[in-house]
């Protein structure tokens, strides 16, 4: 006979202090009953039976309120009612997370076993006694996996980092993950409460549940662990460091089967550890493009939008919010504790208000958060707990260090924040005790203050009473070290220069604010801002460098007045700056005169050759080539007599491009192709502060047009390719605008490689985001505008006119004949004929005015293919005039490819008009001089109107 069934065995969910039985719709916290409604208890039923897992709000409405239809604003109350029941958020325990928009997800820690064994007995003792950890370890998965993995073949293991980097997390997650494994538990050891290091065998007995009856409790902890098999978690061990790493090296000899995993701001330097610098959560580089699916993806921003939704039940991020988020993320360093304590204020701020407050970073020292331990409610907290634990002479270099901004060497140190102190010493054991961080990666190490560290050390300094002297010594070390580099720039590639002196811009930014404020040194100020030049022209931070400048020269208002010098170096650096900025306004002409002037007076050869260059820029800028090429052969004749070799080349160079606006591109490609082999490469620094741009790359990009013109397009795609190489190479980002801009865009063009036209426009808008050059703005927008033109979108004549208009509103005229003949052909697809009309008129009075002939042949084409769109036989007279008078030109220049093009339009209105063996004859002869291209658009279009008059000769 069957025994009887005993029926289904009652459940129980244990989690955190509470015990939940569903069958009796019973909470437990230990042995009280929870006063919970019922509707509440079965969505804790729902969400306990599936941990970790998010349940949607119409499934947990449709078990609280069966049959029943109620508005989504009842499940939000009733969950509320349930998170006060649990206490969730108190000593920092979370048990309820809100998806905003899904549903819900119960994020602690629940273990199911039967009722009664629930309650029979606890754990026994030292059996387990891990703290609750976090449901979700954002970004330390594989971290967490790694040390789980070395930990039983290393058997002591350190986790090193700053304050409220998350070393406690990951030790739990770590435990967790072993615990398992260890025959005899995992257990948990808080040391931060001990004032003295004798306790800490008492500490890691009491929660073994060994129990000592003796003054030496070492002998009888090791006794208890002799056969074990164990993880031991010791949690803050920086301030007892000597005597719990020999303790650990005593347990470690004595009990073979017991592993230690210890957390510490400094290393244990005990024998057998090994240390894993835990580094901070990855948040998402600056992008405008960003959108919150790809935000998510950083560890960093998924736990401030976790942290945020627990604290604002309605929060979510959009993708117009994911670049906001992202940046607080970088401002708070991916430091775990300070995207808590930020996300939690996300009921009382904006995004926005988040990202400005944190501006300062003395706020974010100030948040703190309720129910955590003591060194964790803040980061001021948890850094006072690492700065009472430093020596004196560290606390004195550690408040000093402050003043830097940015990385900086041991020698840097040594001279600003050096004297009464041993900085190697000192350094050593802050970058132990990781509060400075160190990169070792180049050839000298680089130390680095992370910014909440350093405005903590700044408040520091600021009581000390030695800031203003800091101040000063930072801002004269600054400006020897810049004064250094300009005189190794000649012997140095770009980009290794800028490389290793880049690093000084934001220290620079930050003692000029200092000298140039009430407490500062306005003298000081001023030579540092002359210093700071060559760095600011080297990293195209030209507004920048405008700005500073005139703050300069506005000062000398104020106090004694400038030296020649320092205002010929000023003038110098700010008529360059205004005119790629501002466009060639007069007011940097008259700047680059004055420094010109004051150069002759001196007798100042250095100086009279920049300016001797820059102001043909200008000029050339302006459109006004005649003016530019009498300083020209006057830059020629002084480089000649007094300048280097790259000085005469740049001459040349320059003087090749204007005869090349002139038209005369023989002349211009034989002085090019003779430069161009002289100029030592890759780019030099010294190429870019003389002549603002990277020469070599620049003559290739001249050489690169005037073989196209001269149909050889394959030559002068690969030219092209050149210059843009070239450009990358310079590091240089107005190096890298002219070659996509001048040469790789109106290039692909020409050879109707819109694709191609397309991918260097994108790289150009990508290079335009992080560079502040609003005169290439506009020109973007412009060559955007001509893309969408070619690709059938009528807005695009408007966006180039538009673009055009601010152009010439800046003074910048620069290869003016080729933007209004892209306009008058974006008209001319628009269908709009009038404006055509008007601006190809414009660009043939421009071509006459100025000299610029180069695009003469195009325009005239333009004019002619209007005409024979307009119909009648005194429009189509006048447009055969102007295709015979474009391909008279373009023959007189040497310019092949308009010859082309200027044959083809003939060619075909000799067709409308019934004349085919004269087309015939115009095309096959043009045809047969190219030995090259034969894939262009023009070629294709032109080889195909021949191949059709062939047929119909035949026939």
């Amino acid at each position: 006979m069957a025994e009887p069934s005993s029926g289904p065995v009652e459940q129980a969910y244990l989690f955190g202090p509470f015990r939940l039985l569903p069958a009796q719709q019973l909470l437990l916290e230990g042995s009280a009953p929870v006063r919970v409604g019922s509707r509440a208890l079965e969505i804790l039923n729902a969400l306990v039976e599936r941990p970790g897992e998010l349940v949607p709000k119409k499934e947990l409405m449709a078990r609280a309120w069966p049959r029943t239809v109620v508005e989504e604003s009842n499940l939000k109350v009733t969950v509320a009612a349930l998170r006060r029941a649990l206490g969730d958020g108190r000593g920092g325990q979370r048990y309820v997370v809100n998806i905003p928009g899904r549903g819900y997800r119960f994020v602690a820690p629940v273990l199911r076993m039967d009722a009664g064994e629930s309650g029979a007995h606890g754990l026994a003792p030292g059996e387990c006694n891990l703290p609750y950890g976090a449901a979700r370890v954002f970004g330390r998965g594989e971290v967490v996996s790694a040390l789980a993995a070395m930990l039983p073949q290393r058997r002591f293991v350190s986790i090193v980092g700053p304050g409220g980097i998350g070393k406690t997390t990951v030790a739990v997650a770590v435990a967790e993950a072993l615990s398992a494994t260890c025959e005899h538990g995992a257990h948990f050891v808080d040391l931060a409460p001990l004032l003295d290091a004798r306790f800490v065998p008492v500490a890691i007995a009491k929660a073994l549940g060994v129990a000592i009856h003796s003054r030496d409790a070492l002998p009888i902890l090791l006794g208890a662990l002799r056969d074990r098999r164990m993880l031991i978690v010791l949690d803050s061990c920086e301030h007892v460091l000597h005597a719990t790493a020999a303790w650990i090296e005593q347990i470690l000899a004595a009990a073979p089967g017991v592993l230690v995993l210890t957390t510490t701001r400094e290393p244990l330097r005990a024998r057998a550890e090994t240390v894993h610098r835990l580094a901070a959560l990855g948040a998402p580089p600056p992008s405008d493009g960003l959108t919150a699916s790809d935000a998510l993806a950083f560890p960093a921003v998924e736990l401030f939008v976790e942290r945020a939704s627990a604290c604002l039940e309605s929060f979510s991020m959009s993708d117009a919010e994911a670049p906001l988020v992202a940046d607080i993320c970088r401002k708070l360093e991916g430091i775990p504790l300070a995207i808590e304590l930020t996300a939690t204020r996300a009921d009382a701020f904006t995004l926005r208000e988040l990202s400005a407050l944190l501006d300062n970073r003395f706020r974010l020292l100030a948040l703190d958060r309720r129910g955590a331990s003591s060194r964790h409610r803040s980061l001021a907290a948890a850094l006072d707990w690492s700065h009472e634990l430093l020596q004196e002479g560290e606390r004195t270099v550690l408040r000093r260090l402050s003043v830097f901004a940015g990385t900086f060497t041991l020698a840097s140190a040594e001279a600003v924040a050096g004297g009464d102190a041993d900085m190697a010493l000192a350094l050593e054991g802050l970058v132990a005790k990781s509060l400075v961080s160190a990169d070792v990666s180049g050839a000298a190490v680089r130390y680095r203050l992370l910014d909440t560290m350093r405005a903590y050390a700044a408040q520091k300094l600021s009581e000390s009473g030695e800031l203003t002297d800091l101040r000063r010594r930072h801002a004269q070390h600054l400006l020897d070290v810049l004064a250094g580099a300009e005189l190794e720039s000649d012997r140095r590639r770009s980009a290794d220069w800028a490389d290793d002196h880049g690093r000084h811009i934001d220290d620079v930014r930050s003692a000029l604010a200092w000298a140039f404020s009430v407490e500062g040194r306005v003298e000081l100020g001023i030579q540092l801002t002359i210093a700071a030049i060559p760095l600011w022209t080297q990293l195209s931070l030209l507004d920048e460098c405008r700005l500073n400048v005139e703050r300069a020269l506005a000062s000398e208002r104020q106090g004694p007045p400038l030296e020649a010098t320092g205002r010929m170096k000023l003038c110098a650096a700010l008529g360059p700056a205004l005119l790629y900025t501002q466009g060639p306004q007069p007011k940097a002409e008259v700047l680059l005169k004055e420094a010109l002037a004051i150069a002759d007076g001196a007798g100042d050869v250095r100086y009279q050759l920049r300016m001797l260059w820059a102001l043909p820029v200008y000029l050339v800028f302006a459109g006004n080539y005649r003016a530019a090429l009498g300083y020209l052969r006057r830059l020629r004749t002084v480089a000649r007599r007094h300048g280097d070799s790259v000085d005469q080349l740049s001459a040349e160079r320059l003087i090749a491009t204007v005869l090349h606006y002139f038209g005369r591109h023989p002349s211009a490609r034989q002085r090019l192709e003779q430069a161009l082999p002289r100029y030592a490469g890759p780019a030099r620094q010294s190429h870019i502060l003389r002549f603002q741009f990277d020469q070599r790359g620049a003559a290739r990009g001249t050489l690169a047009n005037v073989l196209w013109l001269q149909g050889h397009a394959e030559q002068a795609e690969g030219m092209a390719a050149l210059a843009l190489e070239d450009a990358r190479e310079s590091h240089h980002p107005l190096s890298l605008c002219s070659a996509l801009g001048n040469t790789a865009l109106p290039i692909a063009f020409c050879m109707g490689d819109l694709a191609a036209a397309g991918r260097h426009l994108r790289q150009l808008r990508e290079h335009l985001e992080r560079n502040a050059l609003e005169v290439w703005r506009s020109r973007a927008d412009f060559l955007e505008g001509m893309l969408m033109a070619e690709r059938g979108d009528a807005e695009g004549a408007d966006r180039m006119a538009d673009a055009q208009g601010r152009l010439e509103a800046t003074g910048f005229l620069l290869r003016r004949s080729f933007y209004l003949c892209a306009l008058a052909r974006g008209w001319m697809l628009a269908g709009r004929r009038p404006q055509a009309h008007a601006v190809v008129d414009e660009a043939l009075a421009w071509c006459g005015h100025t000299g610029e002939r180069w695009y003469l042949p195009e325009a005239l084409r333009l004019k002619g293919e209007l005409l024979r769109a307009t119909g009648g036989s005194a429009a189509l007279g006048e447009a055969e005039q102007c295709h015979r008078q474009a391909m008279d030109m373009a023959r007189r220049q040497g310019a092949l490819a308009w010859t082309l093009r200027s044959a083809t339009s003939l060619a075909e209105l000799c067709v409308e008009l019934g004349r085919q063996e004269e087309a015939a004859q115009l095309l096959d002869p043009v045809i047969l001089q190219f030995s090259e291209g034969f894939a262009t658009a023009d070629m294709v279009r032109a080889s195909q109107l021949a191949s059709r008059l062939r047929v119909s000769r035949a026939a």
